[in-house]
């Protein structure tokens, strides 16, 4: 018995805030790194980013006059107090999706990914009351693991159907990344900043031989990395703190036989012909792409969702699967994403037979 994602459903805010962001960002970058500001926000090769914050009574984003952003920087608990309403809407959108590719009769498990907000009730308990799903649902929220958090809530899910070929396990990821936007002004922060967006996505995960067939999972940590990618709770809601240099650690730790044999679960680049790789930035995928001499359209996949909706944290892997989904036959499927620690997490696929 192989646990399988039958189907994935995704949803994206309404908001495109993408180049006001930019206009904000670029305003506060010194004269002298004007035009290299310029330069990496266009190789950066993303197009869009949506955000849950809402309009200006006037139209505007939310950096501009009236917006969410405009005068002094807003605190955590208004930000959570958003995150607490937002995150279930558009969390159940990305459910509504999902229920058009398959039916979400019976669900026995109910999987929560989420790092960009805290709210108790939990968001799970949100969505499986307003879904009006049995109180003997079985809950489970990842919460805080950034961007590989997918993989967690989807090995999660396997380890439910293997143990119980009967479970009907929905998965959701959810993050509201635009809520934590700070103030700065040096050229890494800000362009780290202009990564992420908000997003959600669905997956239904049974015994049942459609989608995607889930295989053994895999995990590894590069080490002394910790410090490279990382959260901070502030007073002005989550500070991210991407370094500069973890695409070029991942390309240099892939290009070593251990850490590439670990954070591809021993499988061989040249036999994969399907990759789910997470959309962190345009550097991290030329990373991957590089170290593992992968052909020019293997990411193609990632490079789209990276283009129409940037970084979003770990809902980005589901849009990814979501688009494989569409595509041919895959014999040989890999799902991987970089976050925290610095650690790679994924899990071999396969299209169901």
């Amino acid at each position: 018995m192989t646990p399988h994602i039958n189907a994935i459903g995704t949803a994206v805010p309404t908001h495109d805030i993408h180049d006001a962001f930019i206009a904000w960002a670029r305003a506060r970058v010194p004269t002298h790194e004007g035009k290299l500001f310029d330069r990496m926000a266009t190789r950066a090769g993303i197009r869009h980013r949506w955000s849950v914050l809402p309009v200006t009574p006037g139209g505007g984003s939310p950096v501009e006059s009236e917006g969410f952003y405009d005068g002094e920087r807003p605190g955590t608990a208004r930000r959570m107090a958003i995150y607490a309403e937002a995150a279930p809407d558009l969390a159940l959108r990305a459910v509504a999706a999902l229920s058009e590719r398959a039916s979400l009769d019976g669900i026995t498990h109910l999987v929560v990914a989420s790092c960009t907000g805290f709210v108790a009730p939990g968001i799970d308990q949100i969505v499986a009351r307003r879904l009006a799903l049995s109180p003997s649902v079985e809950r489970l929220l990842v919460g805080f693991m950034g961007c590989y958090a997918a993989v967690a809530a989807l090995r999660t899910a396997r380890h439910i159907v293997r143990s119980d070929e009967a479970a009907r396990v929905l998965v959701v990821t959810v993050e509201l990344s635009t809520l934590h936007l700070q103030e700065a002004r040096e050229l890494e922060p800000l362009l780290a900043m202009l990564q992420f967006g908000d997003g959600a996505a669905a997956a239904l995960v049974t015994a049942e031989p459609l989608g995607f067939a889930i295989d053994r999972p895999f995990a590894t940590t590069l080490p002394d990395s910790e410090a490279l990618i990382r959260w901070n709770i502030t007073d002005h809601g989550f500070a991210m703190h991407l370094s500069g240099e973890v695409p070029g650690r991942i390309a240099h730790a892939l290009a070593h036989t251990d850490f590439a044999r670990d954070a591809t679960g021993g499988r061989a680049a040249d036999a994969i012909d399907g990759w789910a790789v997470h959309a962190g930035g345009r550097s991290i995928l030329d990373a991957v792409q590089t170290a593992l001499r992968l052909p020019a359209h293997a990411l193609e996949a990632s490079r789209a969702v990276l283009a129409e909706h940037g970084n979003m944290s770990s809902a980005t892997l589901m849009f990814v699967l979501a688009r494989l989904l569409e595509a041919p036959a895959i014999r040989e499927g890999l799902a991987l994403a970089f976050g925290p620690g610095l650690a790679a997490e994924g899990f071999g696929f396969r299209s169901a037979a």
